[in-house]
This record gives structure tokens, sequence and C-alpha cells, in this order.
């Protein structure tokens, strides 16, 4: 009796967690979403789901900041080998790229190093145009430091790039090859990559949209070239890759037991505590309380497109989705956010 009770537990846990998605991705939609699609990894089986129009099963869409727990993961790999150190300082590392030379390796993968974001100063209309990793650095630099290293969380773009060169100046090879040999392939990724300077995406993509101003047309930006986003957010991925990718990061077949500590340390996010109060930051992804323990996460936006992700911390259970239109109403695209979010805990709490 026991045993057919667990049985039909089993069986009616992935229908629930089904049904959770198509809700949340009609939601989305409805709230002014082109485009939704999910999936959930749990109880050892796989769940899509899509809504809305031109959602293909299998679409590659990027997926920004997510990006960065990517090369967060390869700069630790780097540290286990015993080629960097996270204390190293960049300067030493990388020469002349940044001014502080008591900016260190963990203050990058932390945010933790006071530059500012480049991200806003990237020119309007440029978004086919090629830029160069040490151009994006520059950018932020511009703007001088927000704090002294170490004294205070802020998310810059800048960081990512900056470790991207570190990985490129460690090792000889760029930091989207060293993501491609030690993370896509051992995992079988077939649909992560970076795309260099070509700004196309596969046929068997979704159309991104953005809305420039209140009540206008949608415009469609599908078309990007990912340098302007490098190590910071220019990654193509699946929702089907980046669940595989999660689940792995937490069970260790990325890293070793002290890599994974180092990606667990956390730090207050100080300017996400409107998003959840005791959200904190490790190395390379947010840790997300709530009344299950918590789970680890990192969302992503570029023009058109917006991901929201999250896995529990022993791996067995993980969801991504995206949603293929940026509205220009801020309030609304919180929403969104707040949404997506709001699946994201319903399934690693179920």
């Amino acid at each position: 009796m026991w045993g057919r009770g667990l049985v039909a537990e089993r069986d009616v846990m992935p229908d629930t967690l089904r049904r959770t998605l198509r809700e949340a991705l009609d939601d989305l939609c409805r709230l002014g979403a082109t485009g939704a699609q999910g999936q959930v990894y749990a109880h050892g089986r796989d769940i899509t789901a899509s809504a809305g129009a031109g959602m293909p099963a299998a679409g590659r869409f990027r997926i920004g900041c997510a990006t960065g727990a990517f090369t967060a993961a390869v700069v630790l790999q780097l540290t286990s080998e015993g080629r960097l150190h996270l204390d190293d300082e960049v300067d030493t590392l990388v020469p002349g790229l940044l001014p502080d030379p008591r900016i260190t390796v963990r203050h990058l993968l932390q945010h933790t190093s006071g530059l500012a974001d480049y991200v806003g100063d990237l020119a309007a209309g440029s978004r086919l145009a090629r830029h160069e990793p040490r151009e994006l650095v520059a950018l932020g630099l511009a703007h001088g430091p927000r704090s002294e290293p170490g004294a205070h969380w802020s998310y810059a773009n800048t960081n990512a790039v900056a470790a991207g060169l570190v990985v490129a100046a460690v090792t000889g090879r760029s930091w989207a090859e060293q993501v491609r040999n030690r993370i896509a392939r051992p995992l079988g990724l077939r649909d992560t990559y970076f795309p260099y300077d070509h700004p196309a995406l596969p046929r068997s993509s979704a159309r991104a949209y953005q809305q420039l101003q209140l009540g206008g047309p949608l415009f469609d930006v599908t078309e990007l070239n990912p340098t302007a986003l490098d190590a910071a957010g220019g990654l193509v991925s699946t929702t089907a890759d980046l669940t595989r990718f999660w689940r792995a990061l937490r069970r260790g077949e990325l890293l070793d037991p002290a890599g994974l500590a180092e990606f667990d340390r956390t730090v207050p996010a100080e300017t996400y505590q409107d998003v959840r109060a005791g959200i904190g930051y490790g190395l390379g992804a947010f840790r997300v309380p709530n009344a299950s323990g918590g789970f680890w996460s990192h969302p992503g936006d570029v023009p058109g497109t917006a991901t929201c992700n999250g896995v529990s911390a022993d791996g067995s259970r993980s969801v991504v989705l995206y949603r293929t239109t940026t509205p220009a109403d801020r309030a609304l695209r919180g929403c969104m956010d707040e949404r997506a979010l709001r699946l994201v805990e319903e399934v690693l709490a179920a």
C-alpha cells in the first residue's frame, strides 16, 4: 500500500508542475509578452511548455547576464587547478586593464570591485556594431570608481567582462572557448555557445521585441551583436541546456568541493533587497532566501528577451523560462519579473 501511494504521488507531481508552469507562461503573455517558454526538471523528469506566438519547442535565445555564472565557473575551475588565485590582483594577471591595483579576481566575480557598469554607455543605434572587451571595460572605467574595492556590492557587467579577460590571459584562450571546452562539451550542451561577431540567431529561435515608448509599437530586435555583452551576457542557449547547467553546477559536476564552497560564499546584494530581503550574491549567482531554505539563480535581460531561472541547493530541481518582449512600462516589466520569480519559487518549493 505504501509503495502504491508513493508511486501515485510521483505520477501526480509532474502533472501539477506542468500546470504550474503553463499558468505562469499564460500569465506572462497576458501581461504583454509576445511569447514565453519554460522548462522544469524535477523527480528525474523534464517538463516543458510554451505560450503565445512564435515559440519553437527548443528555441535558442540570448541568456544575458546568466552568462556570468558560466564565466565564474571557468574562473573557479582555473583556481582549483592552481592557475590563479581568487585573491590575485587583476593588475598582475592583466597588466594595465584596471587603474586600481587592489581589485582582485574575487572582487570581479563577487561584484564588489567598485567598477561602474558600461552598458548604459553603449551608443544608441550600435546594436549591430562590434565591440572589443577592453573597450567595454574602458567605458565603465570612464565613470570612475563607485566605491573602494570590497566595500560595497553593486552589479556591473564590467566585472564579468574583466573576468573574461583574466581567463584569456591565464589560459591563452578566450573565455568563450573555455566555456565551450570546459562546460558545454562535457555536459552535452549542444545549443549553448557564444556567437562572436554574428548578430543573427538560428531560424529555430523566437523573435525578440522591444517597445521604445509607452503605447508605441513593438520593434524586432532579435539581431544583436553579442560582442557588446561578451563574458557578461553574450551566450546563447536553450531552456534544456540551462536546466542541465544549473543542476550540474550544484551537483559538483563542474566544480570541486572547494570551488563550490567559494561559489557559495555570499555577500549581501545591497541594491537588490527590494526584490527579496536577505538576497545575497556569491561568486557567480544570487542566493535567494525563502521558506524552503533558499535557491540559486541568475536572471538575464537583453533587448527584447528576459530569462529567469532557479536551482535547488542540491541540484535536484531546476527551472528556466524566458519571454520575448520588453515593454516600455517599467512597472509592467516589474510585474513580469515578479511573476517569473514566483514560478521559480513554486517549482523549487513544491
